[in-house]
């Protein structure tokens, strides 16, 4: 980012979902710092590995251009199957953060019963240009599920796809509706204005303007701050009924 006397130029990009990859660091540094997610370094191979505190999920990205880059995968257990998601190299960070934020919050999902549809229903999605799913009003980005598995892509007509995700069967439901949450929302992003990408431009709207320095480099802090808290302030345990104390003259 071009600086100026502590101010640097920032883009806000919409749709999001055009505004290309960003920072890996934003779904990287809080999964380690605020979520204990451990990483192994390999300096010899360009890829990162982070792996859950109990064992049971790992989030890898390779810098592969023929497959995904980013793979979250989550092991088998005694009541759920095995489930991958996957995110291609232009994925923003954003989506992405949305899906490792809600599989890290402690408070666990708040339905069970999620509908991945219901965000993009209320952003006004529709089905007029896809068989299957819902499309974006701009006929861009388009989400559709075969039985238990979930696709997300964007393309522009007659134009390469620009980025795909896709959740296997057995992924849960919650984790694709933050997705699907996030997709929708028409919040502008922050990029670097060198770093917008050029595909779609057409279809995007770009804002620049200056901003402190210091408030992009805390921007980082503020969200790993924000969901360390979640750990240290976990959902408070049902109350148990006070039992008074024993009458004296009954005990053993």
């Amino acid at each position: 980012m071009r600086s100026t006397a502590g101010t640097v130029e920032q883009a806000l990009v919409a749709p999001r979902y055009l505004a290309g990859g960003g920072d890996p660091g934003w779904v990287t540094v809080p999964l380690h710092r605020a979520a204990g997610w451990s990483y192994g370094h390999d300096p010899l191979m360009p890829r990162v590995i982070l792996t859950s505190p109990d064992q049971q999920a790992q989030l890898r990205i390779d810098p592969d251009p023929d497959d995904p880059w980013w793979t979250i995968r989550h092991a088998r257990n005694a009541h759920k199957p095995a489930w991958t998601a996957t995110f291609d190299a232009r994925t923003p960070v954003e989506i992405i953060a949305a899906f490792t934020d809600a599989l890290t919050d402690p408070s666990g999902p708040a339905n069970t019963g999620a509908d991945p549809y219901a965000p993009l229903r209320e952003a006004k999605w529709d089905t007029s240009r896809h068989l299957y799913g819902l499309a974006s009003p701009d006929g861009i980005a388009h989400v559709e599920d075969e039985g238990d598995q979930w696709l997300i892509e964007t393309a522009v007509t007659q134009q390469p796809t620009i980025w795909r995700a896709y959740f296997t069967p057995g992924t849960p439901t919650h984790l694709i509706t933050a997705v699907t949450r996030s997709l929708a929302d028409q919040t502008p992003v922050a990029r670097d204005p060198s770093r917008i990408p050029g595909f779609a431009r057409d279809h995007m709207s770009v804002n620049t303007r200056r901003v402190p320095a210091t408030g992009i480099a805390s921007a980082l802090e503020e969200r790993v701050h924000s969901l360390a808290a979640r750990l240290a302030d976990p959902p408070a345990s049902p109350s148990i009924p006070h039992r008074p104390p024993a009458t004296p003259g009954h005990t053993r």
